[in-house]
């Protein structure tokens, strides 16, 4: 143990020495005994650490329990479960990243269905917080408090991360306040984990339960990611974690601030990613980026200029390694946003600005629909739209709705997705609005004033 922390001292100190002067930063040393230099993480982690904060959580969620077949007799035929409510308390980790207007970013998964959310600083005050959003796909949520002197943590440029840069990760592991866990950055750009949007930054720093929404730092306390998830056969830490790259999260949270939603982004593209049949069968001279198979009409895309069989290797600058990454670089970005994609054409690359369109699938804030869909998240599916989250006890729970459920007609109209549920709602002049719900074999009306 002695001779791999003499190694890593070893390393960190030639990394301080490279490292750029800063005014409070990890490469400051101390003086040990007979007054010899020794590297530490100290004088950054003092300025950090306040900025990463307890959260605890309570409120209680759906649970489904299914009926064996022998009692349905008693229960009625096509009630294949049982629906109750049962309470739950967690606890994860924040981020101060706006000292003056009292923000902080965590998962979603951390605050998801808590109706009281309370956040302890490292110096020990304890506030309530408010939720303003949250982005299930993305897995990242913003809280508000209201405090003074609070620390927040500068933000860096996360596409200018490299594998092998120090990372550094504060959170609350199993309730253990203010732990500090430091490694290097793996990988970047890691996707497929789950079905979200995914452009994970991967660490060996150790993640564990109750990191999650978490600092990731660099050595000079600057945030480049939100600790959000590990990969290990028990559940416990061994050795590869990931972060929410800071750019992704902050495109998310700005949206969430200035709409109080997300508008998700929309190029307008369906394609893969590169593999070796593929380039193989259309002689194409690059190993990776985003294929284009098809455009669709009337899209961003079409209106930029791209086609089918163009490859996309760039965004902002920024390599595009796989589709899925276009995706989400593509969808966090936000709707409106400007994009200039690097594309390969016939074996020439050049530069394409694109304007990106509000994406139709995407999620939407259930309140710009009706009041009384409060507290549902709602997405598109085959059938119709989906309630995909639902929170417990709000306004959509309360008029009957349940997560699972499949919005497929209003008012005996035909809905099909989220812009034609907006258009139907709208249409109806202060009516009431009888939503056709599909609720796995049933079929039911719920009314909405």
């Amino acid at each position: 143990m002695n001779k791999k922390l003499s190694l890593l001292s070893a390393a960190v100190m030639a990394a301080m020495l490279l490292a750029p002067a800063a005014p409070v930063q990890a490469s400051l040393p101390f003086l040990g005994k007979n007054n010899q230099e020794m590297p530490t993480l100290a004088p950054m982690l003092e300025q950090a650490t306040p900025a990463v904060v307890y959260v605890s959580v309570a409120g209680s969620r759906e649970v489904r329990q299914r009926v064996p077949d022998a009692f349905q007799q008693f229960f009625g035929r096509g009630q294949g479960e049982l629906r109750r409510e049962q309470p739950f308390r967690g606890l994860g980790s924040g981020v101060i990243i706006d000292a003056k207007q009292g923000y902080i970013v965590t998962n979603n998964h951390v605050v998801q269905d808590a109706s009281e959310i309370q956040i302890r600083l490292k110096d020990g005050r304890t506030f309530s917080a408010k939720k303003l959003g949250a982005d299930p796909e993305s897995d990242i949520a913003l809280l508000q408090i209201e405090a003074k002197d609070l620390t927040q943590l500068p933000l860096a440029d996360s596409d200018q991360l490299r594998v092998g840069d120090y990372a550094i990760a504060i959170g609350n592991p199993f309730g253990l306040e203010q732990t500090v866990t430091s490694g290097i950055i793996s990988s970047l750009g890691r996707t497929g984990l789950n079905e979200g949007l995914e452009d994970y930054i991967q660490t060996d720093a150790a993640i564990n339960s109750g990191n999650s929404g978490g600092a990731l730092v660099n050595l000079r306390g600057e945030l480049i990611g939100i600790n959000t998830a590990i990969l290990g056969p028990n559940g416990g830490n061994v050795g590869i974690g990931f972060a929410i790259p800071t750019n992704m999260m902050k495109n998310l949270v700005d949206q969430i601030i200035e709409f109080g939603e997300i508008r998700r982004g929309s190029l307008g593209v369906r394609g893969s990613n590169i593999n070796a049949e593929l380039t193989q069968a259309l002689s194409l001279k690059v190993n990776r980026g985003a294929f284009v198979g098809e455009v669709i009409p009337d899209s961003a895309a079409a209106k930029a200029g791209i086609k089918s069989g163009d490859v996309i290797v760039s965004m902002n600058g920024n390599p595009i390694e796989s589709f899925d990454k276009l995706r989400a670089k593509i969808a966090t970005l936000g709707a409106g946003r400007e994009a200039t994609l690097g594309v390969i054409r016939d074996g020439k690359q050049q530069n394409i600005k694109a304007k990106l369109q509000e994406a139709s699938s995407g999620q939407i804030a259930a309140t710009q629909l009706h009041p009384m869909l409060q507290g549902a998240t709602l997405n598109n599916s085959e059938n119709g739209v989906e309630v995909t989250a639902l929170e417990s006890n709000s306004a959509a729970a309360q008029v009957g709705l349940r997560q699972g459920d499949i919005i497929t007609g209003v008012n005996r109209q035909r809905v099909s997705n989220l812009a034609e549920l907006r258009r139907l709602l709208e249409k109806r002049d202060g009516s009431v609005a009888a939503l056709y719900i599909q609720r796995g074999s049933e079929q039911l009306y719920i009314l909405i004033r």
